[in-house]
């Protein structure tokens, strides 16, 4: 039970702040942090300009990816927010200094916790003490993983409430939340609200929304309902459901990773004993991909031991549960989770969930996937099911095609710097269909959906076609492409998207980048000015794909045509997505080119894109323009990170400054 809940003689439930208990304010003057954390300073939030407060307070800040190499929250917290920097690139935070300042309320400002879906930045509050978080807006995955540990959040008005010494009824910090997760607050977090499902002494039973038009998430959802009852769920059937709707969904599959296994399977045993079980063993995964070059990085050499330790408790957690196993062989990885899923296991119609907030990248397939934290995929893999509030949609209807030189990476930092950066996509799925989806490849699509979630939306999904079909059947044996094509979802007519309805003609997009420190920082290239290049990296999930290697291609055989190649005092990386991936670049002869041009190849893995790999920046000075998905400080070393598309990244590196690329440029030397 949160502390701050009490229960009064009358039986009523408050919330009260604790007497000697303080509240840390995130202002944008690290001078004021810091002068909170040693004691010399508490603020009221009365005495606060909201403008004032961080906004966008990443999860990589809150615990950075060496944090994250702990898998007990007690030693995760003792370095909470320890990718806070101030301008000089100095900690703001730090070690044990949260934990030690006697804080249960923290102050933020917009959009609380985007980034990963890592659960231990929540983890690491608690854990240090603080029991409410106080924004003006949160990240989805981000409010979920708080509710599930059972921790409070509110706005602003509240707080000053609290320090006004006033107890207030705890519906006024529920009453926004549906009725499941309200009661999940009020016990404490996700596993006592799963030991009372399955006692039985509650039970949440499936919507009674009767006939409507519905979007393709709310499709996906409706026809995986389960009936809960006592120790058990069974299947409902399909339904209808709208936006707001709490019912108990049946998962079709899932996978974690290295850097996340050892903690699901930790609170595995902690809640069910060490003989734990996990439902459907071989629809579930685990990968080896994200920590696999993190010994050849050299600031990662004093976290080694750790790191071994999390691939020690993957293969445990493998053998106890019989899961999918995509471990590293002789040092090379099968290939990054979500591409693999995509290749060998997400269908259309499909629910997916995995500890990963780029799960989302499925949804290119016609699939309902996204990212949840640690304590949400234990539940979830021992019970089969899990709870889902209904989200609302926003749609964008895709008209047109590119031009030459246009990606669909474009498109979603257009959509980032338009829609985002307005919290229209935020906590809501974005579909994508019209006439000019049939123009992108599903590699293109699956770059939409993949950055749906620097967007802070639930997810993205796309609409199924003869293209979807053709693909999945070219990489599934034994199944063709009818097959997967009824399995298709789409839209009703009529179908309400809260979100609205956004026309984007895809031949108006022009290459973007965005600039360093958030997604949402975008820029056309053509007014971004001069901007030098150390560092080129193309890959990760979103830019490791077949497509993704076709466009490296292209621009590096156009330079080699043309007598050019990597620019002196540039260095080139481009890592495979998946080992199906690199046999495409082989067979397509491209290794070849990127050799002549210069490039270092490296096998598939997540890498640089979290500072663990080849590609990372090591100097503050350096500038790197990568096609991975967030450039949050510190993300892929200490340096200023860029975000354009794979022609952006390769034409860049060839002209050693961020340009956008035009077939033939490199011939003309007035546009380089």
């Amino acid at each position: 039970m949160n502390p701050l809940i009490q229960t009064r003689p009358d039986g009523r439930r408050v919330v009260a702040l604790r007497p000697g208990r303080r509240v840390l304010f995130l202002t944008k003057d690290p001078a004021l942090v810091r002068a909170q954390l040693r004691g010399e300073l508490d603020l009221m939030m009365r005495e606060v300009q909201p403008a004032d407060l961080l906004d966008d307070v990443n999860t990589d800040a809150m615990t950075p990816a060496w944090v994250c190499f702990n898998h007990r929250p007690e030693d995760i917290a003792r370095e909470a927010y320890a990718g806070i920097r101030d301008a000089q690139g100095e900690r703001v935070f730090l070690t044990d200094e949260l934990r030690g300042g006697g804080f249960e309320a923290i102050v933020s400002g917009q959009r609380k916790g985007t980034g990963s879906s890592r659960e231990t930045a929540p983890q690491a509050e608690r854990w240090s003490g603080i029991r409410l978080a106080v924004a003006a807006s949160f990240a989805p995955i981000h409010e979920r993983n708080n509710l599930n540990l059972g921790q409070l959040m509110c706005g602003y008005e509240l707080l000053e409430r609290l320090q006004d010494g006033e107890e207030i009824p705890l519906e006024e910090f529920t009453a926004r939340f549906d009725p499941v997760s309200r009661v999940i607050l009020e016990a404490g977090g996700l596993f006592p609200f799963a030991r009372l499902l399955r006692t039985g002494q509650i039970k949440v039973p499936p919507p009674q929304t009767p006939k409507r038009a519905m979007t393709m998430a709310e499709k996906i959802v409706a026809s995986h309902l389960v009936k809960s009852g006592k120790g058990a769920a069974a299947k409902a059937g399909a339904g209808y459901v709208k936006p707001g709707d709490t019912c108990l969904v049946q998962v079709d599959g899932g996978y974690s990773h290295e850097f996340t296994t050892a903690q699901v399977h930790y609170f595995l045993a902690a809640e069910f004993g060490d003989d734990y079980t996990v439902q459907n063993p071989s629809k579930f995964a685990v990968f080896e991909d994200h920590l696999l070059y993190a010994d050849g990085v050299p600031r990662m050499a004093p976290f080694a031991a750790k790191i071994q330790t999390l691939r020690d408790l993957q293969k445990e957690f493998q053998r106890h549960t019989g899961v999918r196993d995509y471990s590293a062989v002789n040092g090379i990885s099968p290939g990054i989770c979500h591409q693999v899923a995509r290749e060998q296991f997400i269908d259309p119609g499909d629910f997916i969930q995995a500890t990963d907030s780029h799960t989302c990248m499925g949804g290119g397939s016609n699939a309902l996937t996204y990212g949840v934290g640690a304590t949400e995929y234990a539940a979830l893999i021992h019970a089969g099911y899990t709870f889902v509030e209904v989200p609302e949609s926003i749609r964008f209807e895709l008209t047109g095609a590119l031009q030459p030189g246009a990606t669909a990476k474009d498109v979603i930092l257009h959509i980032l710097a338009t829609y985002a950066v307005r919290e229209e996509t935020l906590d809501r799925v974005m579909e994508f269909g019209g006439s000019g989806l049939a123009s992108l490849s599903m590699d293109e699509r699956a770059t939409l959906t993949n950055m749906a979630t620097e967007c802070s939306a639930k997810t993205g999904i796309c609409e199924g076609d003869e293209r979807t079909a053709r693909w999945l059947a070219e990489r599934r044996k034994g199944i063709g492409a009818a097959q997967f094509a009824q399995r298709f979802v789409h839209p009703d007519p009529g179908a309400h998207y809260a979100g609205g309805v956004h026309t984007i003609d895809l031949s108006a997009i022009r290459p973007m980048v965005a600039e360093p420190g958030d997604p949402t920082y975008g820029k056309e290239i053509a007014s971004l000015g001069e901007v030098k290049v150390d560092i080129a990296y193309g890959g990760s999930c979103t830019a490791g794909k077949e497509d993704d290697l076709d466009f490296y291609a292209e621009v590096l055989r156009d330079a080699l045509a043309a007598g050019r190649k990597v620019a002196r005092g540039t260095r080139m990386v481009i890592q495979f997505g998946s080992e199906s991936v690199r046999e495409y670049a082989r067979g397509k002869g491209y290794l070849s080119i990127f050799e002549k041009a210069g490039v270092e190849v490296i096998e598939p893995g997540c890498g640089a894109c979290i500072g663990c790999g080849p590609g990372v920046s090591e100097r503050a000075d350096q500038v790197t323009i990568s096609a991975i998905n967030r450039n949050f400080q510190g993300r892929s070393g200490p340096g200023r990170l860029y975000l354009g598309s794979p022609l952006t990244v390769a034409a860049s590196a060839v002209a050693g400054r961020i340009v956008a690329y035009v077939p033939g440029m490199f011939r003309v030397p007035a546009a380089v």
